[in-house]
């Protein structure tokens, strides 16, 4: 064993992650979120579907002793039970009819949030638990990154042919409806801007610039299959981001180069600072039309529809809050009747839906994982296992900007990717821990010889 991994029982052997951890990570960006299962209602997507089965065996497990997750223990788990708990309180304030929106499609509303905060959880945690080394998080990274690829790929389909692919494809999903209108494009000045698989260009800008130091971390390690296919991978997600014309998605894009480049090995530093600008030269010459709509959407100020309401959610949130300070209006409960009402900042809707107590808990849930990271990827020893501490840390940190620019948990795809990512933060961070000090690590107790209890 070497002095990255974490030990496992005497006797027993590492398998790796589950694979339903692996099936979930895969259908995340695979499946549409807006397919779902008619009797389950809008949390029947299959990505969330498996996400609960993956808590629902976690739970079990820990209750019945089949495991010991105590010993897992991280920053980002810490958080994912702060925001647990917090929407437990706000869900309770609301079933107690002291929130004031008790009311039937508020209470369903607060369904969908919990159940979704513990699919969420069912990743993070799971993640963390059974990536114990490099070897598994490569695993499981494959499996997140080939859905991630489809999706790009469906949406480099739809900006050049400007037809849907995901069409044909819902006619294969026996079973499942389409949950609400979804219309994969929308204009932004000459272009038309494409969502792939996820429910919105803003999405898929943010998610791709979340995954791609992950598609980067595999190019330079994986050494399975293809170097220029995988290579290839980290070209669809940068292309898929600008197809979105997503201000949030460029944004998102340059925060992943600067948090990861300075982990990067020296002669990739070095590739890097000849394909960054290059290859920015070539997107923006390549596809007409990109110049101009960036330049204009970025410098439209107050002259822009996006921006203003953005601006003019503040007045209304604080009134909201104001009313109900501490534990909101419920999870997930505001309901706006109009457009103009919808809070496109995840701080603010969370400010309402849950108050002080809630976006306190959020803050810890976005900010506390990639902090965790970045700490993981200055201390860890070997470049392979930097570069994937500062991975997942640069995630979190598009998650934790994002969230700002856009009502983030309320889109399906980037609610289940972050947990991901806290998961990961977690695993690097016990594995740098283990290099520090193997001795602090104690031994879990598995159901099985060499089996996990989730899969």
């Amino acid at each position: 064993m070497n002095n990255t991994e974490l030990p496992t029982a005497e006797g027993t052997t590492n398998t790796g992650p589950p694979w339903l951890l692996k099936a979930t990570m895969l259908s995340v960006m695979l499946f549409p979120p807006y397919m779902v299962l008619a009797p389950v209602g809008a949390s029947g997507s299959v990505p969330q579907i498996l996400a609960l089965g993956l808590f629902g065996l976690w739970a079990a497990s820990s209750v019945l002793a089949l495991h010991d997750p105590v010993i897992f223990r991280h920053p980002g788990r810490a958080a994912v039970l702060l925001l647990l708990l917090a929407s437990c309180l706000s869900y309770a304030h609301l079933f107690a009819g002291l929130s004031g929106a008790s009311t039937v499609e508020g209470r369903a509303a607060a369904d969908r949030w919990m159940l979704l905060i513990f699919a969420a959880a069912g990743i993070a945690f799971v993640t963390t638990e059974s990536v114990r080394n490099l070897k598994d998080a490569m695993a499981v990274v494959r499996s997140v990154l080939a859905g991630g690829a489809a999706c790009c790929i469906v949406a480099i389909i739809q900006f050049t042919t400007h037809t849907n692919p995901m069409e044909w494809f819902k006619v294969l999903m026996v079973g499942f409806s389409e949950n609400g209108d979804f219309d994969a494009f929308q204009a932004r000045g000459a272009l038309l801007r494409v969502a792939g698989t996820t429910l919105h260009p803003i999405e898929l800008g943010v998610v791709t610039a979340m995954l791609l130091p992950l598609a980067v971390w595999r190019a330079l390690y994986d050494t399975k299959g293809r170097k220029k296919f995988h290579w290839i991978a980290v070209g669809l997600f940068v292309l898929a981001n600008t197809m979105t014309v997503s201000r949030s998605g460029l944004l998102s894009l340059v925060i992943a180069v600067v948090v990861t480049v300075p982990f990067l090995p020296k002669l990739a530093k070095q590739w890097a600072a000849v394909i960054v600008p290059t290859g920015a030269a070539a997107l923006f010459v390549g596809v007409p039309g990109l110049i101009s709509t960036l330049f204009n959407s970025a410098t439209a100020g107050t002259s822009d529809a996006s921006i203003t309401y953005r601006t003019e959610d503040y007045p209304l949130a604080l009134r909201l809050v104001e009313e109900r300070p501490w534990l909101g209006t419920g999870p997930g409960t505001w309901i706006p009747t109009q457009a103009l009402d919808i809070f496109d900042n995840e701080y603010l809707l969370v400010a309402v839906t849950m108050g002080v107590i809630g976006l306190i808990a959020l803050i810890a849930y976005l900010v506390v994982p990639p902090l965790a990271a970045l700490a993981a990827a200055r201390n860890a020893v070997g470049t392979e296992l930097k570069l994937l501490a500062a991975s997942s840390a640069a995630a979190g940190l598009i998650a934790t900007v994002a969230s700002g620019t856009f009502d983030s948990m309320s889109f399906p795809v980037f609610a289940l990717i972050c947990p991901f990512f806290i998961g990961l933060s977690g695993a690097t961070w016990l594995m740098v821990r283990n290099q520090q000090d193997p001795a602090r690590n104690t031994v879990p107790l598995w159901a099985e010889p060499g089996k996990v209890p989730w899969g």
